[in-house]
């Protein structure tokens, strides 16, 4: 049975009075409108927030703590790839630098990117999508202009979607003090990359080859199988992704997104009571939000990006001057756009001097389906590492990030 809280939880990020969405988001506990005939909900939630939303009207059929901000782990990767992922063409090639695999939290989840090897974007891409794999993400954000500045857009790219409970360190998810976002702001990113069709593309692939590396003998690249990590994919009817995640400080996150009879619901479970179980509450609200289509009334809504209607399914890449994030946040906020830029750098600066070695897990993968293919390895070996960043790095860090933020401020004053 489901119950209502009479006290608010402590760390709302929001004042009710101006609650995105509407205010009864920033109640506490559940909130739902039935009207008759109304199915009820599942008894068995245990999230300590989730949130069930119509995906085309952005209706919020029922929701329990929206806007409590709470670790992402790796849920936050659908921010990652709706900022940088229109940015490049997924046949380009990129050689990876040792750099750019430097400085992986302990015991992050990865694909398996070696290092003085080249991969297609579109490879990498599986590689967020499908392993969540840390190493991956961070090689596309040292395409896209280094780490510092790659969370800068994204912190943009969140106030541009009005997602004001997400507060960025690492584009990866992997839990870093102040690193926070909600069920809300998840919600958000999904509708949002799902506009684009790599987007959905990628996050619905259930199987994949990943380049592996060369034989020193034949001189062969070999591949190997990857599987997407969400439980629900390919077992759910209808299920098109999205994202799921864990870590020791987040718990459980899921956000997903699935069809039935016309009808597109979005999906998002937080920190349920025990890891496993983020699939079978999320599956429960799924059915529970078709079997209550007209028979609720909202409670919220999903606000809409500004221009998101008549922007195309599939963006281009960018080209020239600045890059497409920051073009769309300049555009669209003005001043607010640079601030949310300039606030994600300092983010930056204060989250790496306090990251903790919190050990980085996920979920077992879904057995891969064998595939055609030339030579191939099962697997990949999980790098090790320390998530200790040492002064020189957090010195070239730290003058990134400010000459992002003084040339945002540069262009504030220009205008």
């Amino acid at each position: 049975m489901l119950l209502v809280a009479v006290a608010a939880p402590a760390a709302f990020a929001q004042d009710a009075a101006s609650v995105v969405g509407g205010e009864r988001l920033g109640r506490p506990a559940v909130q739902v409108a039935p009207l008759a005939g109304a199915p009820a909900l599942p008894p068995e939630l245990s999230g300590r927030s989730w949130l069930i939303a119509d995906a085309a009207s952005g209706e919020i059929l029922a929701a329990r703590n929206a806007h409590l901000p709470l670790p992402p782990a790796s849920t936050l990767k659908m921010l990652f790839a709706d900022t940088v992922l229109p940015k490049f063409d997924r046949a380009l090639e990129h050689r990876v630098a040792p750099a750019e695999l430097a400085n992986l939290g302990a015991g992050s989840s990865l694909v398996g990117v070696k290092e003085n090897l080249s991969y297609r974007v579109e490879d990498l891409w599986r590689g967020v999508f499908l392993a969540s794999g840390n190493d991956a993400v961070h090689v596309l954000a040292h395409m896209n202009g280094g780490l510092a500045q790659t969370v800068a857009q994204m912190q943009a790219r969140a106030a541009a979607l009005q997602a004001r409970d997400t507060h960025v360190i690492s584009p990866d998810g992997y839990d870093m003090d102040g690193q926070v976002s909600s069920a809300y702001d998840l919600t958000l990113f999904a509708r949002a990359g799902l506009r684009n069709q790599d987007f959905r593309s990628y996050c619905s692939t259930r199987t994949a080859r990943f380049p592996g590396g060369v034989d020193k003998t034949t001189g062969v690249r070999s591949t190997f199988d990857i599987a997407n990590t969400d439980r629900l994919l390919g077992k759910y009817p209808g299920l098109i992704g999205v994202k799921n995640g864990y870590t020791t400080n987040a718990g459980s996150t899921f956000t997903g997104a699935a069809e039935r009879g016309g009808r597109t619901l979005l999906v998002t479970v937080m920190h349920p009571e025990a890891q496993g179980t983020v699939y079978d509450e999320a599956a429960a609200l799924l059915d529970w939000g078709f079997a209550a289509a007209g028979k609720v009334e909202p409670v919220g809504q999903l606000v809409e990006e500004p221009g998101a209607a008549s922007a195309p399914a599939t963006a281009a890449p960018g080209s020239g001057g600045l890059p497409q994030a920051i073009r769309q946040a300049d555009h669209a906020l003005g001043p607010a756009g640079w601030t949310a830029v300039t606030l994600g750098g300092a983010l930056v600066l204060w989250g790496v001097g306090r990251v903790r070695g919190r050990r980085r897990l996920y979920p077992v993968a879904v057995p891969a389906a064998p595939l055609p293919s030339g030579p191939h390895r099962s697997g990949a070996t999980a790098l090790g590492g320390s998530t200790a960043v040492g002064g020189r790095h957090r010195r070239r860090t730290a003058r990134a990030v400010r000459a992002a933020v003084q040339s945002a401020r540069r262009r504030l004053h220009a205008r």
